[in-house]
Order: structure tokens, then sequence, then C-alpha cells
């Protein structure tokens, strides 16, 4: 059987004609400088080169030298891993792997490759080089997962056509390709999964100095004048996230235009954050009603995350995935093996006594 007919039995009739489509890779080849943020927003805030990407040095020097090494070989790059918390700048870093090896950037998720078929379809779309971006990884699907493995090895999809006495394993060439998964949520990769990887990189958050920097460039890019403090304001507040600076530097922006000159100084920063309900220390309304929910209604933990989803009436993974991981960072909450405790600086940072030091105040 020729592979073009491997491929059409095993997509089905009602699909074959879907495989040259952009269906197979969502959005098809794509310029990593560009997002459907972008695209709305009129600016692309995304660094165009290593040279210019602010923050995660170790990272970067290190793809970097697996990058240049790769192309004196002139072979794809083994397939990268980055896990992190979200907004850390994983899909800007994919972005800019494509962009060094002058390679097409074919960006999906985890969860749109419900079935083998449309795995498939994406990898033997795929030119030699390519970049092929599978954000939330860790949400691949198991069927479709074990389709996955000899691609990244082998560059080969197998597949069983027939049943029984007349069960044949046909092996349907690709062309190279470098694989990159993030992943807000290393644990939950499977380890097969995992140690395909050659390249594995966590991102962290980032030191106010790195997002101060990122707010300027940022601003530049916008075209919006700012002070130097109120850089460093909006950098205080931002969660040592790119992401989170970048979305609150456009809403003082915002502010600025509309009840100010335009020009971001601190005051007007500090006014526009107030509004967004971002504090000092950057945690907002969501942040802080997970804390006095500890605090006040659990008597300061131990509490599961599921009775704090319910109290809140929030997704537990939201909270988990979103809110727990700077509260842990920034020492708020600390975990444990039978729940979430508050930490003094919680206490402190809701202006509510801890019990210990009520009890010191009273006698």
């Amino acid at each position: 059987m020729s592979d073009a007919k491997a491929r059409r039995r095993l997509l089905g009739p009602a699909d074959a004609s879907l495989e040259a489509s952009s269906q197979w890779t969502a959005r098809g080849p794509v310029d990593p400088d560009e997002s459907l943020e972008d695209e709305l927003y009129g600016a692309s805030l995304r660094p165009r080169s290593f040279e210019e990407y602010v923050g995660q040095r170790r990272v970067v020097e290190n793809l970097r030298i697996s990058i240049d090494a790769a192309k004196r070989r002139a072979e794809p790059l083994e397939h990268v891993l980055f896990y992190g918390p979200p907004g850390l700048g994983k899909t800007t870093l994919a972005g800019l792997i494509a962009r060094e090896l002058g390679a097409n950037f074919r960006p999906t998720s985890g969860p749109t490759l419900e079935k083998p078929k449309d795995l498939v379809g994406i990898l033997t779309s795929l030119d030699e080089g390519d970049v092929f971006f599978v954000d939330e990884v860790h949400r691949l699907g198991r069927v479709v997962e074990e389709f996955l493995y000899p691609a990244m090895e082998e560059f080969q999809i197998d597949f069983v056509v027939d049943r029984g006495a007349y069960a044949k394993t046909l092996k349907l060439p690709l062309r190279r390709f470098t694989l990159v998964g993030a992943t807000t949520r290393a644990g939950m990769l499977s380890a097969p999964l995992r140690e395909r990887f050659g390249i594995v990189q966590h991102l962290d958050y980032y030191p106010p100095e790195d997002l101060e920097r990122i707010v300027r460039r940022s601003a530049g890019v916008l075209s919006v004048p700012i002070d130097e403090d109120a850089a460093q304001t909006i950098a205080g507040r931002s969660r040592g996230t790119p992401r989170i600076a970048n979305r609150l530097l456009r809403r003082v922006r915002d502010y600025a235009e509309v009840r100010s000159d335009g020009h971001i100084t601190k005051a007007v920063a500090d006014e526009a954050l107030e509004r967004e309900g971002v504090d000092e220390l950057g945690l907002d309304r969501l942040d802080r009603a997970f804390l006095r929910t500890v605090v006040e209604q659990y008597r300061g933990g131990p509490v599961g995350i599921a009775a704090i989803a319910a109290t809140l009436t929030e997704d537990a993974e939201t909270l988990e995935d979103v809110v727990e991981p700077f509260l842990l960072k920034a020492g708020f909450v600390s975990r444990t093996a039978s729940g979430r405790r508050a930490t003094e600086r919680a206490y402190r940072h809701l202006g509510i006594a801890t019990a210990k030091a009520e009890q010191e105040r009273l006698f």
C-alpha cells in the first residue's frame, strides 16, 4: 500500500480532503512575531530576536548554543520542552527558535488534537526543519501521544490497518522537524513523552529590573512616553510576569490618554493600577480574595484547594495555575500535606493580626 493510500485509509474518506487545508495546523505557518492579540491591538510587543529578548539569560544562552550547533551540522534542532508558570515567554521563545532556524512556525495546542488523525494531518504537512509548537502539551490525549512517540524519535508514524490475521503495521515517513512543547504543569507529562525531549528548560519569574526593561521597551513600541519611576511602578506590580507587565502597561496607557495628557508618570500609573485593583505588590482582587478566604473563613488553614475554589466559585485549576504559583513564590501561602496555609506575610498584607500577635497584644 502506498503512503498516500495508507494516509487516506487512516484519515477516512470524509477527512482525506482536509489533508492540505489549514485546518490541520489550526492557523497554518505563521509569523512567529505575530499573534491574535497583536492583530487586534495593532502592535507586536514580542521581541524579534534573541538580542531583543529580555530575561531568562541562562535559557537563552543554552538555546543559542544548541541552535548554532544544529545549524553547523545542517540538521533540525532537537525537540525542546519549556515549562513554567503562564506568561513567562514560552510561546515567544518557540517563535524565536523558528526565526533563528529560518523555519516555518506551526503552532497548535494539546486540547485541539483530540484524535490521531488530527496529529497525522499536521505532521504529514510539515516541511523539512519546521518548528511544530504544541502549547499545553500535557493535555494531549493518551492515544494521540502514542502516535507522537515514533514521530519524535524516528520521524515516522506507525499505524495498524485491517484487523485480525490481516492486520499490518505501516510506517509513514515524515520530514525531519523540531517539536517545541510548552506546559505549565510539567508533572502531568508522562515519563515517555518527557524523556523524548532533548532540550528541557524551566522558565522562572522575572526580577523587577528585567520587567522594568520590558515595560520601557514596550512603551517605546507603543510610542507612549513614560517616566523611569512609572516603569518601575508597573514592573513592581507585574507579579514577575512579562505578559502581565504588558497588559498593565496597556491599561495605564488608556488611563493616561483619557484622564491625563498621555504621558505616564508615577502618579498616573498608581491611579490607573489602583482602579484595576492591583496593589503595590501586584496582587489583584482574586489574589486577595484567595488569601482572605484562607485567613478569615478557614482560620489560616490548612485548607484544600477544592474548598477554596468552592468558596470563591472559581475553577480549582485556574487557582492552581494562575493564582497560587505567585502566592507561593512571594511567600503569602505555604503548601503542606494537609492543605494550604496562610503565612504571616499574608496576614500583614491584609492588615489582619495573626492569632499569635493578638494573644501577645492582649497579654
